[in-house]
């Protein structure tokens, strides 16, 4: 197994379809932004209600890939 240093970075994905959604959205962003994606934590997650109902949410992740 291979020693392997990691950066870990943070992101935020929206959605107003559901939290699953809103970490798809994230890591894609993440994708675009950074190459050698290995895993994700969610660190937090939040919503915005409307009129009683869940209208969106919002997840924080943080993102790890590897360093060169």
């Amino acid at each position: 197994m291979s020693n392997h240093v990691y950066q870990i970075l943070e992101f935020t994905g929206s959605s107003s379809i559901g939290s699953d959604e809103a970490v798809k959205n994230a890591i894609a962003k993440a994708t675009d932004a950074t190459r050698q994606i290995k895993w994700f934590e969610v660190v937090e997650t939040r919503g915005q209600v409307q009129e009683g109902q869940v209208a969106h949410w919002q997840v924080t992740l943080k993102v790890g890939h590897t360093l060169p």
